[in-house]
């Protein structure tokens, strides 16, 4: 093994945080900053285009392409959990959504112990990390490092879908992460100028000329290294060849919420018993690293659209497809700058009267699956997520190998009260959809089946079906007190020192809505808390 020297700090993963991390900590040009990513640079083209994350989803060379153990509620089927394995992370594989959550979600995470990460907490983060195409208020910042932008143009059927709200009682809303989350709208994006804007490309790229700052891509951490309980480096292999580094200050573990608490257990750092079944010495017995894993379900409808309006007919035609490209390169306008959610809602259901427990996505195509391809006729599709799911899961190493994939087990409406959720919301969708202002632009719904009538039993049969991730897994290396989570409220890994994750995983809950904007934040505070020495 090859020794490569000493950095202050180490940062494993150069995803949506750990691009956050290089550029915040190597600021100060006295801190030597290492960032590791398993994965290649962001050269494919298809990353910078937004509506390539469809390309991305089979893509090995910049996917983990994670699947879980088979879901008991979900017909026991393997869904999919596509990962970000490049600079950016899964913020360069993403659907491009902008969307913060509720406020409430940040001041209830203080329940776990998480003290200082309310919402007034992270909004002066949430703020400092944006480029607001709108400009700075009260709400939003601008000139920091994330994009933010607007749909490139409106689209007909996202208008009549948010005109079908307001028929259905529902205000139309024109910012979702500003005063109020509830109501119809557009929603923005992590793009400027019809160009994805990923955390590698506007955290990482401005800093790569800093002498303080080491990238290494291919590289596959494979052990945190320590010293009792103290961390002192990673070991990772890279074209072959093994490789170590010492952290003289911390290593920050930015692997993301299923390959942190992996690579802590294969570094001998996770319950106990879990650990010594798969012959793996102790480090630290840590009772929470790998459980309480949440994710967020998606059931989407599909419709038969009565006009020729969608990108499924863009793409049966070889001349709209050269009008779309063109479209695009001259103008930055069209399907191809689209991110994955092009118009959406916040709805409430009788369950959840004070706050939106649902999310619907609105988009102008459809599809069997997602990342497969489109379905040969006018197409779009309509889904809903449950925002607040009460089941929890695990990520579990299944031995004391980094390369092989941990058995991953989100727990897809493990409660009745998921279950309930998620039948609600569909009843509400359903409501939308069938809306004068909706139901001119459709002349039959495809999925669920039209002739079957939706009873409970019928629609829930048909949720376990079809229902799969929306790809917001979180809080596997959640925050809290020992007896409740992985980390403390400053990210140190408990009972360990020089070891802190800042990702998803330390999400105490998952938040109400996508997750990627809420990381960037963590990684924010994060930087402050690391500088800072907390």
């Amino acid at each position: 093994m090859s020794a490569i020297g000493s950095f202050d700090y180490v940062i494993v993963g150069a995803g949506s945080a750990g691009c956050v991390l290089a550029n915040r900590l190597s600021a100060n040009p006295s801190n030597r900053v290492l960032l590791l990513e398993a994965g290649p640079p962001d050269r494919n083209p298809w990353i910078h285009v937004p509506l390539g994350y469809g390309k991305l989803f089979a893509d090995k060379r910049h996917n983990w392409l994670f699947t879980t153990a088979p879901e008991p509620e979900l017909d026991g089927r393997r869904i999919g959990q596509p990962r970000g394995k490049v600079l950016g992370g899964s913020s360069s594989i993403n659907g491009l959504v902008y969307m913060r959550g509720q406020p409430e979600d940040f001041d209830q995470w203080a329940q776990f112990g998480a003290t200082g990460w309310g919402f007034d907490d992270l909004l002066p983060y949430f703020r400092r990390s944006e480029d607001q195409q709108r400009g700075a208020d009260d709400w939003h910042g601008a000139g920091g490092p994330q994009a933010v932008s607007d749909q490139s143009e409106p689209h007909p059927l996202c208008d009549a879908f948010i005109a079908a709200g307001g028929q259905a009682g529902y205000a139309r809303n024109d910012d979702f992460n500003g005063a109020s989350q509830d109501g119809f709208g557009y929603y923005q994006l992590t793009s400027r100028k019809g160009r994805r804007v990923s955390t590698a490309q506007g955290y990482l790229k401005p800093v790569r000329h800093r002498r303080n700052v080491t990238v290494v891509t291919g590289a596959h951490v494979t052990r945190i290294l320590s010293q009792g309980r103290r961390a002192t480096g990673v070991a990772w292999e890279a074209n072959g060849a093994a490789f170590s580094v010492e952290a003289s200050g911390e290593v920050l573990l930015c692997a993301g919420t299923i390959g942190s608490p992996h690579l802590l257990q294969v570094s001998g750092i996770g319950p106990g018993e879990w650990l010594r079944e798969i012959g793996v010495d102790v480090v630290c017995d840590a009772a929470n690293v790998g459980r309480h894993l949440q994710d967020h379900l998606q059931v989407r409808t599909v419709w038969h659209a009565n006009a020729p309006l969608t990108l499924n007919d863009e793409m049966a035609s070889w001349w709209r497809m050269a009008r779309m490209g063109l479209r695009y390169a001259l103008l930055r306008k069209g399907s191809l700058t689209v991110s994955a959610g092009y118009a959406g809602a916040f709805l409430r259901t009788p369950l959840s009267p004070d706050r939106a427990d649902i999310q619907a996505l609105f988009i102008n195509f459809s599809t069997n699956k997602m990342g497969e391809k489109l379905d040969p006729f006018s197409g779009f599709t309509a889904s809903i997520c449950p925002l607040r799911p009460e089941a929890r899961g695990h990520v579990r190493a299944l031995d004391g190998d980094s390369r092989t994939a941990p058995e991953i087990l989100c727990n897809y409406l493990g409660t009745e009260g998921d279950k309930a959720t998620a039948l609600a919301g569909m009843r509400e969708l359903l409501r939308v959809m069938e809306q004068p202002a909706m139901a001119a632009h459709y002349s039959a719904r495809v999925r669920p089946d039209p002739t079957q009538a939706l009873s409970d039993e019928v629609l829930l049969a048909y949720i376990r079906a079809n229902a799969a991730s929306i790809y917001h897994p979180t809080c596997s290396a959640r925050m809290g007190t020992p007896a409740l989570g992985a980390v403390d409220a400053a990210l140190r890994v408990h009972g360990m020192d020089g070891l802190r994750v800042v990702d998803g995983s330390v999400m105490p809950a998952v938040v109400s809505g996508n997750t990627n904007a809420a990381i960037i934040a963590i990684a924010e505070k994060a930087a402050d808390l690391i500088l800072s020495r907390v």
